[in-house]
């Protein structure tokens, strides 16, 4: 069963035997993640979420980053999660289909600080809380971002669930409880894209996932093999992804961490947008069109492509964010894409706005469904003087 294999797993790998090149990677992961959190704790949703641990937290000595404010381990979790994806500057994962780190990290520093773990275990829980993010997300396939569900959302408590209840101290049978009680917290909606609510899903499921893994610990019941068979979570998710015999078995293999490994972000916005910001950076440099020689930018994407671009007309930092239009247009006005670029003045400015509708989106036709990590897009720029037109396949 592949829940019960998930288990035995995650509880049942001793650190030490984990590679040294994933605690390496790992500890990557933790940096990238610190960095994107320490930068987002000033972010609206971050002091609110903050606020709630203070007013709301539990019991506990666990820090809640860029404040000097201690609570529990889960109330932590959650608002340092969402500190971590509040700038959509995070690190992604191709095979978990989204930001694995933002939940996983989190937990286990929380989890970590809250059992007195040392830096390897702590390590070693987030490359296997990594490795079971990533195959979740492949046996999801991409049917789950196509349904609107956010699979950050989806993996990431469950991801977070082995995470804790390894340093925890759960044992394997523990860990299915506890994982039953995470398969009733999957959710997130992408309407919610480009709205705080957003990383609010990243600290729902560190919270949920230690929150899980203590009531498995002290005994809830629920059903022991949850991901798998008729109305489990991949068939209710609606699941089209690899089988789920071959994910168990590749569990601790080649390890996700390392491949593909955590994909670091360039820009601070939907990845799906990124491979579109190369093609375009490429275009404005080796042609140098100005903003105002531009007719119309057509850019393409394979079906399912920008199913995360949920902003077609941004009025908000955060919409633009999830909207390729605005990301044409800021480039056109040679802005460097930073953390800047994606505030409310930036996006309402009037010269974006007069760019924004020159900019269109088109499906190329493809068997299949895609996502921001994974195919290709072409961007072509008609301008006054001819039309430029370039293909990128790297992120």
């Amino acid at each position: 069963m592949f829940t019960r294999k998930i288990a035995e797993f995650a509880i049942e790998t001793p650190s030490s035997t984990v590679p040294d090149e994933a605690i390496v990677a790992a500890g990557h992961g933790v940096i990238d993640t610190l960095g994107c959190a320490l930068a987002g704790v000033v972010e609206p949703v971050a002091e609110i979420a903050a606020r709630w641990a203070v007013e709301n937290g539990g019991r506990g000595g666990v820090t809640v980053w860029g404040h000097s404010t201690e609570t529990s381990a889960a109330d932590a979790a959650f608002a340092n999660a969402i500190a971590a994806h509040a700038l959509d500057f995070d690190d992604s994962h191709p095979s978990a289909r989204g930001h694995a780190s933002a939940s996983v990290v989190p937990t286990v520093i929380a989890a970590g600080q809250a059992a007195g773990a040392n830096g390897r275990d702590v390590l070693a829980a987030y490359a296997i809380g990594i490795e079971v993010a990533g195959k979740m997300g492949r046996g999801f396939g991409f049917g789950l971002l196509g349904g609107g569900w956010h699979p950050t959302a989806a993996v990431g408590v469950i991801a977070s669930t082995c995470a804790a209840a390894r340093l925890s101290g759960l044992n394997a049978e523990q860990l299915q409880r506890a994982l039953g009680v995470a398969g009733s917290e999957v959710s997130g909606l992408v309407r919610n894209f480009g709205t705080m609510t957003k990383p609010y899903h990243t600290g729902h499921c560190a919270r949920a996932g230690i929150t899980a893994s203590w009531l498995g610990g002290a005994g809830i019941t629920s059903d022991p093999n949850i991901l798998e068979g008729d109305g489990g979570v991949f068939d209710s998710y609606h699941a089209n992804g690899e089988a789920l015999e071959e994910l168990a078995a590749d569990l601790g293999t080649k390890w996700e961490i390392l491949v593909p490994g955590n994909f670091v972000k360039n820009w601070p916005c939907c990845y799906s947008n990124h491979r579109s910001i190369g093609a375009m950076a490429k275009l404005l440099e080796e042609h140098d069109i100005s903003a105002d020689e531009v007719e119309e930018v057509t850019v393409s994407f394979l079906p399912g492509g920008d199913t995360a671009l949920v902003s077609r007309e941004p009025k908000t930092g955060l919409e633009g964010k999830f909207s390729i239009e605005y990301v044409i247009a800021a480039m056109l006005l040679r802005d460097p894409l930073t953390l800047p670029t994606f505030t409310d003045p930036m996006v309402m400015r009037a010269e974006a706005q007069a760019l924004i509708p020159k900019v269109k989106r088109v499906i190329i036709p493809a068997e299949g469904k895609f996502a921001g990590m994974v195919g290709y897009n072409i961007v072509e720029v008609k301008t006054s003087r001819g039309t430029f037109e370039r293909r990128e396949d790297i992120t």
